[in-house]
């Protein structure tokens, strides 16, 4: 398999986008693929959700400008096979610096095109930002597929609209125009209120296949995993939680084998 670049992207916070992020490149990792999280959001929860410290220099900022490459930033996690391009405060001024710079949208593209043509990883993760300012739209620019976190509220139908109206911009102006939406993913499933699953059937009969079968819970476990460092297979394997995210690894590695076939 070639390396895949997903971006895991919704303007909207508070999605589960980074639990999502995380626990997905984890849960790939465990299944054996060579991964490569990219934090491209400057609060750096990705980092500090893989047990990593913000370093300052750290960040992918730099290479971005055309300063030093992306491959020297990347570093090992504690579990086999999942690697981070870790994310630190700096990302902030790369929105203000991108907007200034020559072909400013391809910038993320051209940093990673090394990653790609190491073929170190067969996957690598883009945790964006919860906007969508330059760096989302780099994303957009540099990966083959997207993958969007809609959260189980009557909002998120809303949270939509907008990234899929960016994402056929980015296919109709030429910057990206094989760029597909690999799965939409439910998350902060309540299945005992009658909201959680009113939304996931509006959702499932507006986007039909395109939404993943597994859902991912709304779990405490889910939630504590983060503040000790750990993805959620790693910090209670046998939860609900990690049992959703391996769930849905093997959707996402069997959509990608079909995409490649």
């Amino acid at each position: 398999m070639r390396t895949r670049v997903i971006a895991v992207a919704n303007q909207k916070g508070g999605v589960g986008k980074t639990t999502t992020s995380v626990n997905l490149a984890a849960c790939l990792a465990a299944q054996g693929r060579s991964v490569l999280l990219v934090d491209l959001d400057s609060q750096a929860n990705a980092t500090s959700g893989l047990g990593l410290e913000k370093a300052e220099g750290g960040s992918l900022y730099r290479p971005l400008l055309g300063e030093g490459t992306a491959m020297e930033r990347i570093k090992d996690t504690a579990y086999p096979n999942l690697s981070i391009l870790p994310s630190e405060l700096d990302l902030c001024g790369a929105e203000i610096e991108l907007a200034r710079a020559d072909d400013y949208i391809n910038r993320l593209k051209k940093a990673l095109a090394p990653v790609r043509d190491s073929g170190r990883f067969e996957i690598v993760l883009l945790d964006c930002a919860p906007s969508l300012g330059i760096l989302t739209l780099n994303s957009f620019a540099a990966a083959d597929h997207l993958i969007i976190p809609l959260q189980c509220e009557y909002y998120a139908l809303e949270g939509i609209a907008m990234i899929t109206r960016i994402l056929n911009q980015v296919r109709e102006t030429g910057i990206n125009p094989t760029l597909d939406v690999l799965g939409v993913v439910m998350t902060m499933f309540d299945g005992r209120t009658k909201l959680s699953q009113s939304v996931v059937a509006e959702v499932r009969q507006h986007f039909g296949d395109t939404v993943f079968e597994t859902v991912i819970p709304r779990t405490t476990r889910l939630a504590e995993a983060p503040s000790h460092g750990k993805p959620i297979i790693h910090y209670d394997p046998y939860s609900a939680g990690s049992s959703a995210y391996e769930v849905l690894a093997g959707e996402v590695l069997a959509r990608l084998q079909q995409k490649s076939a």
